[in-house]
């Protein structure tokens, strides 16, 4: 399956390359594609604050690749670099709040310095971490599509209907994706009839990324409105939710893409089985439950701009939600599988070795 996944991919987003991070313009697909350079910390910055590079691991990988670019431009200037790279790590760590990845790549940078040797190069320890959080991310997406394939096989060996929400494939990873990539290797297997996604807007990743990326690997896809998810779990014989993660709490709740939270509700109602898929760096056991995490709201301008006019009323745009982790049949990481998460069988998962 490693093999039949890897040779699947079409598409990445970042591309580390000549001393300087490439990062694929997420705004602006599918119309075009077009990749933007990054030289310093402050333009990684800004290109995971505005929504240019997104999805938790992708943005984790980013901001260790702007740890590198940091380190560079410090130690050129001259001074106690060090101290002036702590102020870049807190810029990092200021462009996303939400997302556990982030924080995760950023201590694992911050750690690697630590343990720099004598007259080691900064640059190039710094850049061969980087590397390895990057190639990592890539080898645990392979894991977990495996594992959940397994576990869609394993409910209903035959194709099957799938809903799923936002986009969680290679633009948000550093491989085939989470939620995307158990998608694709249930695909491969012969266990998908029909992939239902949730156009997930403001941002619309749904409709303009998601379905993008699976429908260019010839996987069957309808795009649908996300007041549709309902129905469509009623009406349309699909029998598994699957959805990706940006942070998970010790409890096993999820804060995910803004509507995730109504879908697991109705995917209970419904008596379809919900799956989240989520590397183990997303699980933050210092987070006791979902309620703990600080939800990231955006500009409610994002939701006024209706076929070019400009609505006179305020909004509320709130980029997450958090579902509960009663709602939630299955959490899928490179580490292991959970049913039925909570705390004890999260922190037994913790301590495990990542699989292979």
């Amino acid at each position: 399956m490693r093999d039949r996944l890897l040779a699947a991919e079409k598409v990445k987003a970042i591309d580390w390359r000549d001393g300087a991070l490439y990062l694929l313009d997420q705004r602006v697909l599918p119309s075009r594609e077009s990749w933007v350079a990054c030289h310093t910390v402050a333009a990684v910055a800004e290109a995971i604050r505005s929504m240019l590079v997104r999805g938790a691991a992708a943005v984790g990988i980013s901001a260790a690749y702007g740890l590198v670019l940091a380190a560079r431009e410090r130690i050129a200037e001259g001074g106690d670099w060090q101290a002036a790279w702590e102020e870049d790590y807190a810029l990092l760590a200021d462009s996303r709040p939400t997302g556990s990845n982030l924080f995760w790549a950023l201590k694992n940078m911050r750690d690697c310095l630590d343990r720099l040797k004598p007259h080691a190069d900064p640059v190039a320890v710094l850049e061969a971490q980087a590397i390895a959080i990057h190639e990592s991310d890539r080898e645990a997406n392979v894991v977990m599509a495996q594992l959940g394939m397994e576990r869609i096989r394993k409910h209903q060996g035959n194709a099957q209907a799938i809903l799923t929400h936002g986009n969680t494939g290679a633009l948000a990873t550093g491989g085939v994706g989470t939620a995307h990539g158990v998608i694709r290797a249930a695909f491969l297997e012969g266990l998908v009839e029909q992939v239902y996604v949730n156009e997930t807007r403001p941002w619309l990743q749904g409709s303009r990324l998601a379905a993008w990326e699976l429908a260019g690997e010839g996987i069957p896809v309808k795009v649908n409105a996300d007041s549709a998810g309902a129905h469509i779990l009623k009406t349309k014989g699909v029998t598994w939710v699957v959805v990706g993660a940006d942070c998970i709490a010790a409890n096993g709740d999820v804060i995910s893409k803004i509507g995730t939270y109504q879908l697991a509700v109705c995917a209970m109602h419904h008596g379809v089985r919900f799956m989240v898929v989520a590397s183990s760096s997303t699980l933050d056991l210092m987070m006791a439950t979902g309620d703990d995490v600080a939800l990231e709201a955006r500009d409610p301008a994002e939701l006024l701009d209706v076929m070019g006019q400009r609505l006179e009323v305020d909004a509320f745009n709130p980029v997450f939600d958090v579902t509960p982790a009663d709602l939630i049949d299955v959490i899928v990481t490179e580490k292991g599988v959970v049913e039925r998460p909570d705390t004890a069988k999260l922190a037994r998962l913790m301590c495990r070795k990542r699989l292979h």
